[in-house]
């Protein structure tokens, strides 16, 4: 596989010698000459000096092959958003994975269709969320193409969804839950399903509508 990195620092650097002891063709894009010379002197011809959001860069790099992979890991979202869209834009590349460093800026991607993102930020808020949930609601995935959010919400003994069927449930239009974790065991969830206290539910829900679910299944502010 060939893959195409923008941006020497820890993630591109790191990404580029994993891939490397993989097997895999591999060029890194730095933009820093004191960077640049590290990276050279680790990876030799691998490493290539210039700013990736410039074309002539870009198809010195063989985007024009062209690559399996793109991955935009600069520490600039703006950057990495127009390598993003002139990889698979101009170039077709199937698939340009692009680094958020600002979670801000995260509908920007969004909207001009770069769906395939990492945040480290967001997903340590994540892990974070899901040691220290707010009302019992932890948002596990957000599936930015789709719009919806996959969250796990803890039926609670006042919860006011305790001893009541799922298809008489008021959820948002749009949401579903999926499945119920409840004594080891992981169910599907029915119209007849009745939720418990202790239940773990499953749910897929649109993003704007999170708040709603939680009212609808814990009865918690917003």
């Amino acid at each position: 596989m060939y893959v195409i990195v923008a941006g020497g620092g820890k993630v591109g650097s790191n990404v580029t010698r994993s891939l490397l002891e993989m097997g895999h063709e591999v060029t890194l894009i730095e933009q820093r000459p004191d960077r640049f010379a590290r990276l050279e002197g680790e990876f030799g011809p691998v490493v290539m000096r210039g700013d990736a959001t410039e074309i002539s860069v870009l198809e010195r790099a063989g985007i024009a092959r062209p690559p399996e992979l793109v991955l935009a890991a600069t520490g600039d979202d703006e950057d990495n958003l127009i390598i993003s869209q002139l990889a698979k834009e101009k170039y077709g590349v199937r698939k340009a994975i692009a680094r958020v460093n600002n979670p801000r800026n995260q509908q920007h991607f969004d909207l001009l269709g770069v769906s395939q993102t990492v945040c480290a930020t967001t997903n340590m808020l994540g892990l974070v969320e899901h040691e220290l949930p707010e009302h019992g609601l932890v948002r596990l995935l957000e599936l930015q193409k789709e719009g919806r959010v996959v969250a796990e919400v803890q039926v609670e003994a006042g919860s006011p969804v305790a001893g009541k069927r799922a298809g008489g449930l008021g959820i948002p239009s749009g949401a579903r839950l999926i499945s119920v974790f409840r004594q080891g065991r992981t169910e599907l969830v029915e119209p007849s399903t009745v939720m418990r206290p202790g239940d773990q539910v499953l749910a897929i829900v649109p993003q704007g509508s999170v708040p709603e679910l939680r009212r609808a299944l814990l009865g918690a502010p917003a």
